[in-house]
């Protein structure tokens, strides 16, 4: 079972999508609410639900046919990095303190007790599918990084998973490791959604493909796949450094690292559309925008 967000005359319905794809409203407005009133009943989300959608029809649109909003409003959202081989490959390619030889920072990471985790995006920076992801303006070598997102509670306990879109700068990253940040946070740098998929109806969280496409002028031009069984972590471990001496929120993403890196020679553009589907959460699609084009629009 899954739970989406969505817009239908100026307000916001929240809803159960069966595995049928049947669409149910239900008396809520955010995920979690309802995992909160599950517990006060001394039931699983799931369960909760079925008692809201259980004999009735549903309504007669599909998921694709609604206005789709991001599935949480995550107060806030993190990312792990380097916790896939293909990502500390991808790293060691752009940092220009490889020496041949030698461990860089990347492998150090990969290998050490301690993830790489690290503040992504805030609700405000944060879109949901459709909507346009941005490109920085000071920066030559963008990519999309397709990820599997955990939403967790205050307490750490992960109630669901979507999808989420961690785009990054390679060459301000490449760089210097220390420009993280602007290699990461920006206007729109972060989509997550279509929806979240109950933690409890998983058989096995890193047994999911992963594909990743992106399409200029219509036509595709990047296809990758990769599954999270590649991941060198546990959910809980990622989700336990967060929790470390650190008030998180009930509804926040954890990013969980990305499998995916397009070919070295990819760079986003103006006007390309990013495809980022997990089978059983349903396909992010985001359109890319220029931050600069988008002023000039915006002031025409």
């Amino acid at each position: 079972m899954r739970v989406i967000r969505y817009a239908e005359d100026s307000r916001v319905v929240l809803a159960a999508v069966t595995d049928d794809n049947v669409v149910h409203p239900l008396p809520f407005t955010d995920f979690m609410d309802v995992v909160r009133e599950a517990k006060h009943h001394q039931m699983s989300t799931f369960r909760y639900i079925q008692t809201f959608i259980s004999g009735k029809q549903g309504i007669e649109k599909e998921m694709a046919e609604l206005n789709l909003l991001v599935p949480i409003v995550a107060p806030e959202v993190w990312a792990s990095g380097v916790t896939y081989e293909k990502s500390r490959e991808a790293r060691n390619y752009e940092t220009s303190e490889k020496i041949a030889g030698q461990e860089t920072c990347y492998d150090r990471v990969y290998n050490a007790e301690r993830p790489e985790i690290f503040f992504k995006s805030t609700a405000a920076r944060t879109v949901g599918p459709n909507a346009p992801i941005y490109l920085r303006s000071d920066s030559n070598w963008q990519i999309p990084e397709p990820e599997l997102g955990l939403v967790i509670t205050k307490e750490g306990e992960i109630v669901g998973y979507t999808i989420g879109n961690d785009m990054s700068c390679r060459d301000i990253e490449g760089e210097n490791p220390l420009y993280l940040p602007q290699a990461k946070i920006w206007k729109h740098s972060c989509a997550i959604g279509p929806a979240i998929r109950l933690a409890e109806t998983v058989e096995d969280p890193y047994n999911l493909p992963i594909i990743c496409r992106i399409y200029r002028n219509d036509q595709l031009v990047v296809e990758e796949r990769a599954n999270t069984k590649q991941l060198k972590r546990r959910y809980d471990e990622l989700v336990s450094f967060l929790m470390r001496d650190n008030e998180v929120f009930d509804g926040t993403v954890l990013l969980t690292g990305t499998c995916i890196v397009p070919p070295d020679q990819f760079t986003l553009e103006d006007g390309d559309r990013i495809e980022i589907e997990i089978p059983s959460i349903g396909v992010l699609s985001n359109p890319v925008k220029s931050l600069t084009q988008q002023a000039v629009a915006n002031k025409s």
